[in-house]
């Protein structure tokens, strides 16, 4: 049988092996052919691993590495000075081939900046782009670029709502992605040169472009994708998280005032539990670095075991899918027909 190897950066992150192994060894079981490369100390993984009852086999393999980079780490302190680092070592594992995906909790800029000058760019792509899903009234979508890229250009938007296109598609099993460009109005005079520059490209292009749309759109699922510099998509996720957050924060607060408060809220339990479900960030942790010769997932720093195991399934899916290869693929057929015309 045929296994899906996915390299795990083990030393990355707030909790590092402690969450990270027992991640793995959940994703090991509900995905049973997936075969992985854990990346670390080697005794430190072992110790870890016998906590939990676990031993290193034919699904499971320890791969030592000797560094780890720190979440304060500086992308090129990274990239010259930790050569050896878990999180290189993972990368290296999928350029030499011996694994298809990369998961890491780690530093997003080393992580970015790693994987690019190792796996380098995709032929015709300028800059990756960070790309999740985010739960909508709808489902979900995809946002990109979600922090690599402060500030692109009109070609570079362009390239990023192909990518966000294949991607969406691929996973989604969704034929045509609809595609928005995130902008502060509707209306094609609104926003800045780059950004009505790229809606002209868009326009022109084959891909299923909708139009500009606003941040309320984007948890209105108004479309399947949804595009931005890194700058602004940046901004809107972590002003998502933050109303997540006091939206918690109060609720809470609410249900605690009194006895008939809290009486409510054990009446509402079974309705919050299921309201929690449906947007539980963890549900979609895993940020995909697209347009890399290769699969590399970012996972959330502070990711606790469900969240990490997400991530992983993620990597999963976009091995089974062949993300990359679908992306060069539309990637040559639209040069093709932008250069016929």
């Amino acid at each position: 049988m045929s296994h899906t190897i996915i390299a795990i950066d083990c030393m990355s992150g707030d909790h590092g092996p402690t969450v990270i192994i027992p991640a793995a060894l959940r994703a090991l079981k509900q995905h049973r052919d997936l075969k992985l490369f854990l990346v670390g100390d080697q005794q430190v993984l072992a110790e870890v691993l016998s906590q939990h009852k676990a031993t290193p086999g034919e699904r499971l393999v320890l791969q030592h590495a000797s560094q780890v980079v720190e979440m304060d780490d500086l992308p090129s302190q990274a990239l010259r000075g930790k050569k050896d680092s878990s999180m290189r070592v993972a990368i290296n594992l999928v350029k030499q081939g011996d694994a298809q995906a990369c998961v890491s909790a780690g530093n997003t800029g080393a992580l970015m900046a790693t994987a690019r000058f190792v796996l380098k760019t995709l032929d015709g792509i300028d800059r990756p782009a960070i790309i999740t899903a985010l739960p909508t009234i709808r489902g979900h979508c995809h946002v990109l670029d979600l922090g690599a890229n402060i500030d692109c250009s009109a070609e570079v938007l362009y390239q990023f709502a192909l990518m966000g296109s294949v991607l969406t598609s691929a996973v989604d099993n969704n034929p045509s992605p609809s595609i928005g460009l995130l902008n502060i109005g509707e209306e094609e005079i609104k926003g800045n040169e780059q950004v009505r520059e790229a809606g002209r490209m868009l326009s022109e292009s084959g891909l299923n472009y909708y139009g500009f749309v606003e941040g309320d759109d984007i948890y209105k699922g108004t479309v399947d994708v949804v595009v931005a510099d890194g700058f602004v998509g940046n901004v809107a996720l972590k002003t998502s998280e933050g109303v997540a957050k006091m939206i918690s924060h109060y609720m809470k607060l609410e249900f605690k005032r009194n006895i008939l408060t809290k009486l409510a809220g054990l009446i509402a339990m079974p309705v919050l539990q299921a309201f929690r479900r449906r947007i539980d960030p963890r549900a979609y942790n895993g940020a995909s670095l697209v347009g890399l010769r290769g699969i590399v997932i970012k996972s959330h720093g502070s990711a606790d075991e469900f969240s990490f195991a997400t991530a992983i399934g993620e990597a999963v899916l976009e091995v089974e899918k062949n993300v990359p290869e679908k992306i060069r693929e539309q990637l040559g057929d639209l040069l093709e027909e932008r250069r016929a015309v």
